[in-house]
């Protein structure tokens, strides 16, 4: 360890000074004698209230009267010896050090230090001078900041305006840590409290106990835990409280800023029992401590177990003052409740989440301070909806918070956007579309239109499909109606058939015409029993605990949404136990405690379950042929005698439906081909190229490219190889490089390609203009 420069200097004065008055022992008084002839620890000392020529004449008369001097025998060229003290002090000033990550020793380690010092008398002058601790500690913290920064003294307006502070008189501690919520509510800055009647009931009652008279509020973010402890400082000042509690004084203590500015050991301390010393000489004081999860390690240095929570302990045991904590169901099971002798001082008071027509009642108590500030006003249909919208669609959130940011925002919104007015239900609604990522026509009703032509939508784009499309489409409208049970997720679909016949199409076009996203997870990743806990999060001390899982993530996000399990009997078995309570009860919790619903969502999987045995028992359809028929009844039931094989039978009691998909036949084959060369024509389009494909064409592409097995995923590919892989070179170099007209038709059984002239691009034109049937 090191020592500073100006520290050397200032011992080197020191030791010189003992020596010229003959002094048998080198004291930690001599290191401050001198110290205060530096101009930087005299301004340091006069920033601390103190007059630094005071104290150096105090210290000077200690160091004239009080150290032993030396014989007369004594050589005159003889180094005092140091005292315990003095050694004491320079220890404790390299701890300092050390704890600040710091290589260098300076004169604002050894001032602090002689300070913490009991057996010297330059702890007893600081102090008799009018020097407080935490004041020598701010001192000392900005000295060196501007040491950092290049800033070779003290600014001159700091300095008065610091000593003005000083002089006239420092904050208490309580003004300094903690804010008077009564005297808040007494100048009207808290909203009104509506409702909460039997909360702060309680809350009364337990702080007039004769012991454990410590509330404790615990429920989850938003439904308005600290509004609780406001709403009884409201009631102090009124006088609506009993005898008890009134004239008493809430004290909400900020954790952030008795930890802020403690960089030396024992500050924090200092800090904390200087407001629980200064609370206990006021009668009826009552401490509020918001987040109380964070006096658990608050104030902590290295090993050491004294932290916050510790340090509350024996004021709370002995009854001295009450103190009111607000925490969340997490926290409060995480960090709180594992140290025993805490909980046991507290009594816990559950904050619940208010019912819909108790938030009404709330917000319409809100409504005047909320349009006064935004110069607008709210109608009832705009608290209504705001209300039940965000029930519905803000599910990860709680009231009453959440319909008051969207009263809120609809304010604001209201003020920017049209500067003024009413705020009204379609407002809301727009706010609410926003902040729940959810199309503004699924709130305004708007998707009516949607619903009521979903089922010819989806089979323009689903081919062949008709019994699975009307299916999905029934659910839907059932959900959209509120006619299903409101505990479970709109529909749980199970879509068995084989490869290419448009069960992941079917989900995909759903949340595509329905404006809601996809959620995509293909199980093939989850064969491992392991991989389980990637759905929901690993377990504690596992790699990754804490980032939650994928699957209840995605929901919490997206919570309403069209969830596609891929291939689901390819994921290991357990796979199936964790979907049990999501179609059961809309709701899976994962590694955190944290709950995703599942209530808004449709739940679609997928299954090439009994494919096989279709294919070994076969009817009509031959491997090379294009005509015959197959028996669909036949298929169904094979399908569904598979399912019962592969699946648990509480898993198949869950699902609202079987749904079997059966293979393609000629004419919807057709219809695939004339969608897939629709999709080329699209992409086309951007290089600004018109594609025409001809019928005969695509009769020849329907006949080429079936395959019974492969479905509609080869007459896909089958495109590609045909049309698409021929035009690349046009495209990149040849006769399409600038755009124009290509149409592929078929001669002797052979697909050909003429070109046309360049065409103007039209950039609103849609894909159906690139195609000719």
């Amino acid at each position: 360890m090191k020592i500073s420069a100006l520290l050397g200097k200032i011992l080197s004065e020191g030791l010189i000074l003992a020596k010229r008055c003959r002094h048998e022992f080198f004291t930690p008084e001599h290191l401050l004698y001198a110290a205060l002839d530096v101009d930087a620890v005299r301004d340091m000392v006069e920033l601390c209230g103190a007059s630094a020529d005071s104290l150096q004449k105090d210290v000077r008369k200690y160091i004239d009267t009080k150290i032993p001097v030396n014989a007369v025998d004594v050589p005159l060229d003889k180094n005092p010896i140091e005292t315990s003290g003095f050694q004491s002090v320079m220890n404790r000033a390299v701890f300092h050090c050390v704890e600040s990550d710091r290589v260098v020793v300076d004169i604002t380690d050894v001032l602090v230090s002689m300070y913490d010092e009991k057996k010297n008398y330059c702890s007893y002058y600081m102090k008799t001078n009018g020097i407080e601790r935490a004041a020598l500690v701010e001192v000392v913290s900005r000295y060196k900041q501007m040491q950092q920064d290049g800033v070779s003294e003290i600014p001159s307006e700091a300095s008065a305006e610091s000593n003005g502070q000083q002089r006239q008189g420092r904050r208490s501690a309580l003004e300094r840590f903690c804010t008077d919520m009564t005297k808040v509510a007494r100048e009207g800055g808290y909203d009104k409290l509506v409702g909460r009647d039997d909360e702060i009931e309680r809350t009364v009652q337990v702080l007039c106990r004769r012991v454990k008279n410590n509330p404790l509020h615990v429920g989850d973010a938003g439904v308005g835990k600290t509004a609780v402890t406001q709403g009884l400082a409201q009631r102090i000042v009124s006088g609506n409280v009993p005898d008890e509690l009134k004239n008493s004084s809430i004290y909400s203590l900020d954790i952030g800023l008795l930890i802020a500015g403690a960089k030396f050991r024992g500050d924090f301390e200092e800090r904390l029992h200087a407001v629980l010393d200064e609370l206990m000489t006021k009668k009826n004081a009552v401490l509020f401590i918001d987040e109380i999860h964070m006096i658990m390690g608050a104030g902590t240095n290295g090993n050491s177990n004294m932290d916050a929570a510790n340090l509350l302990k024996p004021v709370l045991a002995g009854g001295k003052i009450r103190i009111i904590g607000s925490t969340t169901f997490e926290e409060y099971a995480r960090n709180f409740e594992k140290d025993r002798a805490l909980v046991r001082r507290f009594q816990k008071i559950d904050i619940n989440e208010p019912g819909r027509d108790e938030t009404v009642r709330i917000l319409e108590g809100l409504l005047p301070k909320y349009a006064q500030f935004h110069h607008v006003k709210y109608n009832k249909s705009a608290v209504l909806a705001a209300v039940d919208l965000s029930i519905r669609y803000l599910s990860d959130l709680r009231l009453p918070d959440k319909a008051i940011d969207v009263m809120d925002e609809a304010g604001a919104y209201q003020k920017i956007h049209r500067h003024g007015g009413t705020v009204n239900a379609s407002v809301v609604r727009r706010i609410v579309s926003r902040m729940a990522n959810v199309p503004v026509e699924t709130l305004c009703g708007g998707e009516k239109a949607h619903l009521r032509d979903l089922q010819q939508l989806l089979e323009k784009q689903i081919f062949g499909q008709g019994e699975a499309v009307s299916a999905v489409v029934k659910a839907v409208k059932r959900a959209r109606a509120g006619l299903k049970n409101p505990d479970r997720p709109d529909a749980c679909f199970l879509f068995v058939g084989p490869t290419g016949v448009g069960k992941t199409e079917l989900a995909r076009c759903l949340a595509e015409l329905l404006g809601e996203p996809l959620l995509r997870f293909d199980m093939s990743e989850y064969q491992e029993q392991h991989t389980v806990s990637r759905l929901i999060g690993s377990p504690a001390g596992y790699v990754g605990h804490e980032e939650g899982g994928l699957l209840t993530s995605s929901v919490r996000k997206n919570p309403h949404s069209v969830v596609l399990f891929d291939e689901i009997e390819k994921a290991h078995d357990d796979i199936y136990n964790i979907f049990l309570q999501v179609m059961d009860y809309g709701i899976l919790t994962d590694n955190q405690g944290r709950k995703a619903d599942f209530r808004n969502c449709i739940v679609i999987m997928t299954s090439n379950a009994g494919a096989r045995d279709l294919e070994k028992n076969k009817v009509g359809f031959g491997t090379a042929g294009f005509s015959g028929v197959y028996d669909v009844q036949n298929e169904s039931a094979s399908l569904k005698e598979a399912v019962e094989k592969e699946f648990p039978p509480e898993f198949r009691n869950r699902l609202d439906a079987v749904i079997p998909f059966a293979h393609l036949e000629k004419d919807i084959v057709l219809s695939v081909v004339s969608k897939e060369c629709e999709k080329l024509a699209r992409r086309l389009s951007a290089k600004k190229v018109r594609l025409a494909v001809t019928s005969e064409c695509k009769q020849h592409l329907a006949e080429t490219g079936y395959s019974r097995q492969f479905g509609a995923r080869n007459l896909s590919r089958t495109v590609e190889e045909k049309i698409a892989a021929p035009l690349v070179d046009e495209v990149l170099f040849g006769q399409l490089s600038r755009g124009g007209t290509v149409i592929a038709d078929i001669d002797n059984g052979e697909i050909t390609f003429s070109y046309g002239g360049k065409v103007n691009y039209l950039s609103h034109c849609n894909y159906a203009d690139f195609s000719v049937v």
